[in-house]
Parts: C-alpha cells; structure tokens; sequence
C-alpha cells in the first residue's frame, strides 16, 4: 500500500521553498504580478515611441513572465505532489485564476503590440538596439518576432483571428473531456487473476506484460472504447486541421505544414526529406520485429510488441541507482558529474510515489531556481533509466538558465529531447557490458531497439498520418472517419510488413493520441533521438571535442535556432550521414540480438 506524504523522509522530497519561500512571499508575488499586468495594458499605446519605452515594455514583460511562471510552476509542483491536499489545491486554482487573468486582459493588448511592432520597418528597432545597449539582450527575440512580418495581419484583423480560434478550438477540448473524463476502458484480469479497472495511466504496464491474455485483453479493451467514438474524435479531429489551415490560408502560408515548421527555420523540404530517409531503414523494423517473433515462439499480434524480452531482476535500490547513473555518465566529463551530484544534494528530486502523487516522472522547473524531477521510483532497471532520462533534462535546464538570459533559457522542442536520450544511450551502454548472462543482454539490446523502435519509427509514422491528413484536407479531399482510420491502418501495414499480424483494431489507434491537436512536432522526438545517438556515440568512443561541444550546447539554451544550435555540437541533420550511422548503429544491436536469439532457440 502506498504511503502517505507525510510518511516520506524529507532527504527524499523536493525543496519547493526554493521557488516561493512561504504562503505569505506567493500572495505578495500574486499581488505584484497583477500590478505588472496593468502597468503592460497601462503602457500598450506607447511601445514603439522611443528606444526607452520599447525596453521598458519588455522588461516590465519580462518580470511579468518570470513572476508568473514561478507562481504556476510552483503552484502545480505542489499540488501534484499530493492531488488531494486542500493547500495544493488553492495554489492550483490561484495560478490557474491569475493565469486566466493574464491572459483575459492581454490577449487584447499583446494582439495589439505584435501587429504594432510589425507595423515598423525593422531597421527603427536596429537603430533602437543600437542607441540603448540594453535592447541588444532582446535583439534575437524581436528578430524572431519581425520574421513573421510578412504573415502578420492588421491589427483588426489579428484580433478577429484571436475571437475565431478561440471559438474554434472546440475539437481539442472535446477531445480532451473524452480521453480524461468520459474515458471508460472497462476491466480485465490482471497476472493474478484479478479483475482490475484499465485506464490510461496503468494500460502501458497491462499492454507489457509478460501473461499474454492480460496484454491482449488490455489491447482490445483499449481500441473496443476508441471505436465505439471514433466518429465524434475524428469530428474532433477534423475541426482542429481545419482550424490550423485556417490560421495558415489567413496569414499567407503556403500550408500548414510550412507554417508548423517556420517557428524552429525548418524547411518543408527537411520536414519531407527526414521522413522518406527513416522509410529506407524499415526493413530494419521488420526484421527486428522477426526476431522477437523467434524469441517469443509465435508470431507476434500488434498487442505482444511491447512485452519485454529477455529479464533483468536485480534489484537496485534509490541509493545504488544514483551510483549507478553517476558511474554511467562519467563519459561526459568531470564538470558534468560534479553539477549532476547537486540534484541529489540540493533538493531537486522527489523520488518515491506517495497517496494521490501525480503518476509519470517528469522535470520542469522555473528561471534562477534549480530544476525539478518528480518519480515514482521503484527498484529497477527501468526507474534507474528514468531516473538519467529526467536528470538529462534537469541538467539541459541548469546549463541553459546559467548561461542565459531568461528569453533564451528555454530551449525550443526540437531540442528537448536530445539530453535526456543522450543520458538513456549512455546507461543502455554501461548496463549491457556489465550483464551478467545472455537473458540481460537481451534485454538491453531489445531495450535499446525498442526506444528507436518506439522513438524514431512510430513517431514518424505518426508524421506520415497527420501530414497526409492535412494534406488531402488542403487539397479539398473528402475526410472522413473510415479515410482516417484507413490512412493508420495502411501505415501500420507499411512498417510492420508481414512481420506481425497487423490487428484490425489498430486502425483507431490514431484516435487516442493527443500529440495529433499540436500538429508536426512529433518528429521532432526523431531528429531528437538520432542527434542523441551520435553524440553519445562519439563521447563513448573517446571524442573529447564532442564533449566539450556537447556542453556548449546544453548552455546554448534557446539562444538560436535549433539546426544552428545543434551544429555546436558539429552536427548538421540535413547531412544523411547522422540518419545512416544511428541505424547503422541499430542493424548493429540488432544483430547481436539475432546471435543471442538463436542461440536460444536451438
């Protein structure tokens, strides 16, 4: 049974006074952040008037920004530590209140000021940035901002826009209310012969687990639940395409897509090229996917793919799952390890699963305040390799806010995820030299293909869905539930092949992931995991340039855009060879699997 909060030691809870110190210091800061607010509306008509008011408006943003993102991070730390405590709750509607505030009362002016920058020739903010030295800390922001010029609208027109979105954002909600509220996956029997409730959070452990039934059972009362309302999510669904393309047409973007893509000066062409590149080494996938078949005895339905081959029972302790991370990541570099030993000094992690804790790890943190990482560590390999993921996280953070100013501390998406993978390349590493027998090797070597089979393959398999979605829509193609459902259905049978039984259910698989209401991003946990396979690649090979670049691009932050970032670490993605060595790394793994396997089996 779970413990109580209170029943936690402390040395193994974070130090959320590290944000806001008391209740008393949070109201005073509510306070202050609603006087900013209206010292911003006070200003709106003002801003470009002089080089001075310009530095005043962001800097008075800016304090905002910083005020408020402390409130709210500190407000959902505290209350997803335990969802039922009455304190965690005020703190969670106060943010959530001030943040409905802010947003109520500047949607109207910051919908004024975008259009009103524009509205100048970027050469007065120039000769701005030159006459007061303290713009130039602003000078990248607002070139990013004047790089939508030519897609920014007037100012009636921007606040039309702002109106109709708001009413036309109906399809994520709905979707929303239906995966987190209405959702009813009914029961099934666990490896105990138990009958358990399956939801969302527990339907990853049953679709894992090693009694067959249970996995099957979950699968199918996964997809009986998204097919009995797949017409209303793909009425959903279709609403939100229409509703970016919308934004798209209005602003002059050639689609979506390009659109999508402009914020990251990503090109179309990139987008296009990456996808076709990971579809050459799909044989890769179905050949992997034979060699689980052979491991497990049968061939395999889509609802055995995630049982674990192989077996690692040791059992690792908190205290001797921090050794082993520090030991893992010692590759990096002295300076590495020396800050990564403050996390677990300094109060940055709350370890162990308590009544009502929010289920998941995650990090998330705040300006000029150490990162935070929340688990629910349990003794195993699998928490010891979320542990290094959250860290690589935490320390991406720590190393951005050091070496930047709070515009530029955080780091855009396409980047999020490269130091977390970074972390798990290096663990997956030092656990398979030290396994002790055939059973461990193979479960690392199938831990390790199952992340490029999870992170590169279907992540880009799901691109290939929305970017087809979007793309019959924008050439005035018929949508509809069955044409949805088909289009995932023949992309499931594209990248398994024969190699499995491709269920018939999958085709609703679409209809339960999220990811899809924030379209053309989730490549980006692709080019992540394949820029973290080179990096950690060349540090595990003794590149002592990589490592010191690798730093440097940890500290870069948000400070560029992320190809440019990225080439500190001499990476550039549109080079194929970076595609080429992580699945020559793959075919490599895989082969050792292949030995393995055989081995077994005869």
């Amino acid at each position: 049974m779970e413990k109580k909060r209170c029943e936690i030691d402390n040395k193994y809870k974070w130090k959320l006074e590290d944000i806001i110190k008391d209740d008393e210091t949070y109201k005073e800061m509510v306070t202050e952040a609603k006087m900013l607010i209206e010292k911003i509306v006070a200003m709106k008509d003002d801003i470009i008037k002089s080089s001075n008011n310009l530095l005043m408006y962001l800097k008075v943003d800016e304090e905002l920004s910083k005020k408020v993102d402390k409130i709210y991070v500190y407000s959902y730390l505290y209350y997803y530590q335990d969802m039922m405590d009455a304190k965690g709750k005020e703190y969670k509607d106060m943010a959530d209140k001030l943040f409905e505030e802010m947003f109520t009362k500047l949607s109207f002016v910051l919908s004024f000021v975008r259009p009103l920058l524009l509205s100048c020739d970027y050469e007065i903010i120039r000769k701005y940035i030159k006459e007061n030295k303290e713009l130039e800390k602003f000078a990248f922001a607002l070139e990013r901002i004047f790089r939508y010029k030519k897609y920014t609208l007037s100012e009636k027109e921007e606040r039309i826009i702002a109106n109709a979105n708001n009413a036309m954002n109906v399809g994520s909600e709905t979707f929303e209310v239906i995966d987190n509220v209405d959702i009813d996956l009914g029961y099934i029997k666990d490896e105990n012969n138990e009958k358990v409730k399956l939801t969302n959070s527990n339907y990853v452990k049953y679709c894992s687990s090693k009694n067959r039934n249970v996995r099957k059972n979950a699968f199918k009362n996964m997809y009986a639940f998204f097919g009995k309302f797949v017409n209303t999510i793909a009425t959903c669904y279709i609403g939100s395409i229409k509703e970016h393309a919308f934004n798209s047409k209005v602003r002059g973007y050639n689609s979506y897509l390009e659109s999508s893509l402009y914020n990251d000066n990503i090109s179309v062409d990139f987008y296009k090229e990456f996808i076709e590149d990971i579809h050459r080494y799909i044989p890769l996938l179905q050949r992997y996917m034979k060699v689980r078949n052979k491991y497990l005895g049968y061939k395999s339905h889509l609802y055995d793919i995630y049982v674990d081959l192989g077996s690692s029972n040791e059992n690792i302790p908190y205290e001797k799952g921090k050794e082993y991370v520090l030991d893992a990541l010692k590759p990096l570099g002295k300076q590495y390890i020396d800050d990564l030993a403050l996390s677990f000094q300094n109060g940055w992690i709350d370890v162990y699963p308590n009544l009502y804790k929010r289920s998941g790890a995650y990090q998330w943190g705040t300006y000029q305040v150490h990162p935070y990482v929340s688990l629910n560590y349990e003794n195993n390999y699998d928490s010891v390799s979320t542990l290094a993921h959250e860290l690589g996280h935490a320390m991406h953070s720590y190393y951005s806010d050091k070496n930047n100013d709070y515009n530029y501390a955080s780091y855009p998406i396409f980047l999020a995820e490269i130091a977390s993978t970074v972390n798990e390349a290096l663990i997956d590493d030092y656990f398979y030299k030290q396994a002790k027998n055939d059973e461990e090797k193979i479960y690392y070597l199938s831990s390790f293909l199952d992340k490029i089979r999870t992170t590169v393959f279907r992540q880009v398999m799901f691109a290939e869905f929305e970017t087809k979605a979007y793309e019959m829509y924008e050439n005035n193609e018929t949508l509809t539930t069955d044409v949805l459902c088909n289009i995932y259905y023949e992309l499931n049978k594209t990248y398994f092949g024969k190699s499995i039984i491709v269920d018939e259910e999958i085709k609703y698989e679409w209809a339960r992931i999220p990811h899809f209401y924030t379209p053309f991003y989730v490549y980006k946990y692709a080019t992540g995991l394949i820029t973290a396979l080179a990096i950690a690649g060349s540090i595990l090979n003794g590149d002592q340039e990589m490592q010191e670049n690798y730093l440097k691009f940890l500290a870069a932050g948000g400070s560029d855009y992320p190809l440019e970032t990225l080439k500190k670490c001499n990476i550039d993605l549109s080079d194929k060879k970076f595609i080429k060595n992580a699945f020559n790394l793959f075919k490599e793994k895989l082969e050792e699997l292949e030995s393995l396997v055989d081995k077994k089996v005869s």
